[in-house]
């Protein structure tokens, strides 16, 4: 039996995705949908990739790094991507704990001042 493929439009809304955005992921050799003339199909394969890109993306990590990440499986297997995405996630995180001091402070500040300000208008 052979396996449902999703067309342009369809993989577009399975995942909520501009043209631009799918078409820009396959430039960049994030996918790659099997080609009949000017039609392009997406096998699950290309489902699965394309989760794991969103997903990377919804975590803030470049698309080169998810492209290189992607490609550990191809050349490498399972194993070496898994290890490659530990590295990747422990990255991630360190920014991310970086970004959410830096908004707690800006709220902090933006908090008193806004209080100072009602405080004045007394």
């Amino acid at each position: 039996m052979s396996e449902k493929l999703l067309t342009f439009k369809e993989m577009c809304a399975r995942f909520d995705v501009t043209p631009r955005t799918l078409r820009y992921y396959e430039y960049i050799e994030l996918l790659q949908p099997e080609r009949e003339g000017r039609s392009r199909f997406y096998s699950t394969r290309e489902c699965a990739r394309m989760t794991l890109i969103l997903r990377g993306r919804r975590y803030g990590i470049k698309l080169e790094e998810i492209r290189q990440w992607l490609k550990i499986y191809e050349n490498e297997g399972t194993t070496a991507q898994m290890e490659a995405f530990v590295e990747m996630a422990d990255r991630q995180l360190k920014d991310l704990e970086e970004q959410q001091t830096q908004l707690e402070e800006a709220i902090r500040e933006l908090r008193e001042r806004r209080d100072h300000t009602i405080e004045r208008l007394k």
